[in-house]
């Protein structure tokens, strides 16, 4: 990711890209003479996150550092979310914003998928170690930053009314999916199969489906890359990643006894974790979404966490069951969650950039998609711009 710093400021282009969306955001507003929509089902508990990673500051040793990262996974995502939950109007903005997400995962996946194949060609691909990278640092970041698009891609190819969409979504999940599945990432595998599960369930011919996706699943799994990568763990009982993973999360627990409400702050798990590392690999995470929130916001940002997660997915599973044009984007959506969750039972899926950006961006989607009433579907404007309505269904 590129970095620099203005003065004694750090940034990087990410972050320049959102604060250049929230200017032009703010300008329009003031010009327009619009209001933003603030009252939600998703203010409380947004609040109180953010009240939960204000005091994670203060209780960090290092606050200066955890200001950034406070800044940066929680202010500048919430409020991207606003943006998106205010702006998107139009089921055609929607895919637009989808479309900008999924061509940051085709850059992100195009050169991992190079070099996992040049690697394979040249037969230096060990699956005993980590396996190779372009981008990110690890290989498991590439999962985790493209399986929630792929959930809303997946649904979109199979639901969408329009054909366009349906495309687009296949072109991206032409990239997506063999990048997802070269990334060896044992907990992208389980994210990925909660996200053919559940979308098998919700078709109506779900008692095919489902046992077809199941026999998928178990045939990728049984590839000889794949399966090498999956028996190492087997095979390998002590010192292999769930094995690592059981003793950092008891190690985690002792540390949390310690501190149980406030937590430890953002920015200092490495050092709080120092008396019970052990033999354990230091990491900045404890690689498990309820510990995550726990250690770094307390119980207030675990709680309040939970409670956005709930809302998005109740929302969006409504959303799907009422049906009309904005079924395939609920459904998405909501896959998109469980996969979250899935993968975030044994990795880091919310602490990064890109991955908090994400995260609410989608969970904007869902809120515009259910609470904000376009203006009335204008017959000079292209058909495609269907008003995202209560129920989903275009105005007469």
């Amino acid at each position: 990711m590129l970095r620099w710093h203005v003065a004694f400021y750090p940034t990087q282009l990410l972050e320049v890209a959102v604060l250049a969306t929230l200017a032009v955001f703010g300008v329009e507003t003031v010009r327009q003479g619009q209001r933003i929509g603030l009252r939600s089902p998703y203010t409380i508990p947004v609040l109180l996150l953010l009240v939960a990673g204000a005091l994670s500051v203060l209780v960090a040793p290092d606050r200066r550092s955890a200001l950034g990262l406070y800044r940066a996974y929680f202010l500048e995502p919430v409020a991207f979310f606003l943006v998106v939950g205010s702006s998107v109007w139009t089921l055609r903005r929607a895919m637009l914003l989808l479309s900008g997400l999924w061509t940051a995962g085709v850059v992100v996946a195009v050169p991992n998928l190079i070099l996992v194949v040049q690697a394979i060609g040249q037969h230096t691909l060990n699956l005993a170690t980590t396996p190779p990278v372009a981008i990110y640092q690890t290989a498991n970041a590439v999962a985790l930053f493209l399986v929630p698009m792929v959930a809303a891609a997946a649904s979109l190819l199979l639901y969408a009314q329009d054909r366009r969409d349906r495309l687009i979504s296949a072109a991206f999940l032409a990239i997506a999916l063999p990048a997802t599945i070269l990334s060896f990432s044992r907990g992208g595998y389980l994210a990925l199969a909660v996200v053919v599960l559940v979308l098998a369930a919700s078709h109506r011919q779900a008692r095919w489906l489902v046992p077809a996706a199941i026999a998928a699943t178990v045939a990728v799994a049984l590839l000889p890359p794949i399966r090498n990568r999956i028996a190492y763990e087997l095979h390998s009982v002590q010192g292999n990643t769930l094995d690592w993973r059981l003793h950092l999360w008891a190690q985690t627990l002792k540390l949390m006894s310690q501190h149980p409400v406030l937590g430890i702050g953002l920015s200092n798990y490495d050092r709080a974790m120092g008396p019970y590392w052990l033999d354990l690999s230091r990491v900045i995470y404890p690689h498990n979404i309820v510990l995550n929130f726990w250690t770094v916001t307390g119980l207030l940002g675990l709680l309040s966490f939970g409670w956005v997660m709930a809302v998005v997915l109740r929302h969006s599973w409504r959303g799907w069951r009422a049906g009309g044009s904005l079924g395939p984007l609920h459904l998405g959506i909501f896959t998109a969650m469980l996969a979250v969750i899935a993968h975030g039972l044994v990795d880091v899926p919310y602490f990064k950039n890109d991955l908090s950006l994400e995260f609410w961006a989608l969970v904007g989607l869902s809120w515009a998609a259910v609470h904000r009433g376009g203006r009335p579907l204008d017959s000079t404007r292209p058909a495609r711009e269907i008003p995202l309505y209560r129920d989903g269904t275009r105005r007469a």
